[in-house]
């Protein structure tokens, strides 16, 4: 269950690589204290579990999911009104 003391490696646009952790008997793990620190994750706070057969898992706070949602259905909004108002993406004034 612990974590890779090691120091973390960073890539393009600041993802980082954290080293390993070991799944316990409980199925739990440790996320690396850098990792914690980098991510502003606290105590209490809540992580959704995303999965996907062929990518495996992924952690994600719910603040930014929600913050993600919100950008998203402004977005899907202007969709819905453009598509409501029949323009075309090329010809805003519907010639």
């Amino acid at each position: 269950m612990a974590a890779d003391d090691g120091v973390a490696s960073y890539g393009p646009g600041g993802r980082g690589f954290y080293g390993a952790v070991t799944v316990s008997e409980r199925g739990q793990i440790v996320i690396p204290a850098q990792a914690r620190r980098d991510l502003g994750i606290a105590p209490g706070d809540k992580l959704l579990v995303l999965g996907d057969p062929e990518q495996g898992l992924a952690l994600m706070s719910i603040q930014h999911l929600m913050r993600t949602l919100k950008g998203s259905s402004a977005l899907l909004e202007q969709i819905q009104q453009h598509v409501q108002g029949g323009t075309d993406a090329a010809d805003p004034e519907g010639r």
